[in-house]
């Protein structure tokens, strides 16, 4: 099952899951739109055929949703009826540290056997260094601030890039870099309204006819990025101001090559961890091996960001 918001690799790594079935003779089912499907017993049977021509396409095939009865005793209840009733013996869920601690709760609650897949573009999940779709984010991302660029340039235009990162700034740290930002704002550094004009100022004396400010989601500095563009404009009215909010055209898209290879490693992880006889882990990449982290850690650890990247991008915007 697919759960919470979708990533580019979610259906490599079901697609990964199944074909692992068949290959070591399990039965698998698909649930559909997550624990809302568990709970009203929306199950589907696959099998190696069902899964074809899914690795290069992004969303989720199995759909996904947030359930709020889930959440609820009695909603666990009557997804665990479900499963009972159909006979399912354990349960793969791909997805973030929502879908993990709903995971987690239900295994507590009813013993029940079960394995995670991190599927989400922030990044923000501790016990791995790369969730699913967090690489093609990147490269979506990037992408499309080289096409800013060619704009901003080409008018002496500052533009303020708002990428996703509610909690963690993965996403505008390392797009910021590599598409050669001239600032970067994340939850985790508070640069300040007043370093923000001083930085831009030295970048205009320096000569730069064009800037790109890099703003996650989750950024402290103004209430949005508007609020950050207003003050701009009330005190550097030598630069034109523009805002781009790129939003959720982040999570689409064909996934990349490290993400389809990272799904069907985790996929395979998953499935044979469980034949062993483990429970209530997620699957996660470390040191490029494939390992595994206990729910209640993934859960509650912090991810944290790389603090040489931080160094790197204030050299790389002198």
């Amino acid at each position: 099952m697919t759960s919470g918001g979708d990533s580019p690799g979610m259906n490599a790594a079901i697609r990964s899951v199944v074909r692992s079935c068949a290959f070591h003779g399990i039965e698998c089912y698909g649930i559909n739109r997550g624990y809302e499907g568990m709970i009203d017993g929306d199950f589907v049977k696959m099998d190696a055929r069902s899964v074809k021509g899914i690795i290069n396409k992004g969303g989720t095939i199995l759909k996904s949703a947030r359930s709020k009865e889930f959440r609820t005793k009695e909603g666990r209840a009557k997804a665990h009826k479900q499963l009972v009733k159909a006979g399912i013996d354990a349960f793969v869920v791909i997805g973030g540290d929502g879908s993990f601690t709903g995971a987690m709760i239900f295994n507590q609650e009813y013993d029940f056997p079960v394995m995670g897949i991190p599927g989400t573009i922030d990044n923000d999940i501790y016990g791995t260094t790369h969730t699913l779709g967090y690489d093609t984010a990147l490269n979506t991302v990037v992408e499309v601030i080289d096409k800013i660029r060619d704009t901003a340039s080409s008018h002496n235009r500052l533009f303020f890039i708002e990428v996703m990162g509610r909690d963690v700034g993965h996403i505008a740290l390392n797009v910021g870099i590599g598409a050669g930002a001239e600032e970067i704002l994340i939850p985790e550094e508070d640069l300040g309204l007043d370093r923000l004009l001083d930085s831009l100022r030295r970048s205009k004396q320096t000569g730069k006819s064009s800037s790109i400010v890099i703003v996650a989601e989750g950024d402290k500095i103004g209430k949005n990025v508007f609020e950050l563009k207003d003050y701009v404009d009330v005190n550097m009215s030598e630069y034109e101001v523009r805002v781009s909010v790129l939003g959720h055209m982040q999570r689409g898209g064909s996934p990349s090559c490290f993400d389809r290879v990272l799904a069907s490693r985790m996929g395979v992880k998953a499935v044979e961890s469980l034949i062993t006889g483990k429970s209530n882990y997620m699957v996660g990449l470390k040191n490029d091996i494939i390992d595994l982290t206990p729910f209640d850690q993934a859960v509650k650890g912090k991810s944290k960001i790389n603090m040489e990247l931080l160094r790197v991008s204030e050299i790389m915007s002198i």
